[in-house]
């Protein structure tokens, strides 16, 4: 079922929904959509009233003029109000970022699940002349190539983590999404992880790394398991950044071991 909720500033934030029982609401990374949870979505509903939203500047959702983290986690947290009880909120990659944002903007979220957040962790995630080259390529309509630079030196995709991507039928339709590129990575770069702001929540937290990703990622859930008192982290054998795509049945059983012991 396809709904819709108006944020904050006026923007209609869109999402999809199925399955009964305790909500869990799955927040998508950079290019990409409520579709990263396609794999995953069918093994929870079972089990779990599943709930995937459109990031804004995609999908189902419309867009300001004006970006900011702080809207984001406002869309978030609309959505959260509309399905009226505590929620799981798990959010990957720059969707982590956002979840863990939403958490000081309400009291219903019941359980945390971040797959490598992009928490900055004092080294950029993209030079300057990385990020300029994307940019032009957005500009001249070489989204094919824009992404795949964004894959390799922004996300720091392996080559046969990439290839797998690629041959995914999702990458064709990722492809137009490339031009939110340049705000959510000037977004990691600025944002300042204060620690502090967080050591007060309670909800049990669930930190994914994959066992082979870069030394960024796994600097960034060291920092947040650090700040965070009620966390634990996971390591998903043999993965990196999307095993959400590349091995959904081992994400689904952390995901679920977790649930179980609370």
């Amino acid at each position: 079922m396809i709904a819709n909720v108006i944020s904050a500033d006026g923007t209609s934030i869109g999402f999809w929904h199925n399955g009964r029982g305790q909500p869990i609401l799955f927040v998508h990374g950079a290019v990409a959509d409520h579709k990263s949870w396609a794999a995953l979505a069918p093994r929870f509903e079972p089990d779990f009233a599943v709930y995937a939203l459109d990031r804004r500047g995609r999908g189902l959702s419309g867009d300001a003029l004006d970006y900011d983290l702080s809207r984001e986690a406002q869309d978030v947290a609309a959505v959260i109000a509309t399905i009226g009880q505590p929620v799981c909120l798990f959010g990957h990659s720059f969707g982590g970022l956002c979840c863990l944002e939403v958490t000081l903007l309400t009291d219903q979220v019941s359980r945390l699940i971040l797959y490598e957040p992009a928490v900055p962790t004092g080294t950029l995630s993209a030079p300057t002349a990385v990020m300029t080259l994307i940019a032009a390529l957005v500009e001249q309509d070489e989204l094919d190539a824009a992404m795949t630079m964004f894959c390799r030196k922004v996300a720091q995709m392996s080559e046969d983590e990439l290839a797998r991507y690629r041959r995914s039928p999702l990458w064709a339709e990722r492809l137009p999404l490339a031009t939110t590129i340049a705000r959510e990575v000037a977004t990691e770069q600025t944002y300042h992880f204060d620690a502090a702001r967080f050591a007060g929540l309670t909800m049990p937290t669930l930190l994914l790394l994959g066992s082979d990703s870069p030394q960024v990622y796994r600097e960034g859930v060291e920092i947040v398991a650090t700040a965070l008192p009620h966390s634990e982290v996971v390591q998903l054998p043999g993965q990196q950044h999307i095993a959400h795509h590349t091995a959904p049945d081992l994400l689904v059983k952390a995901v679920m071991d977790f649930l179980a012991r609370l």
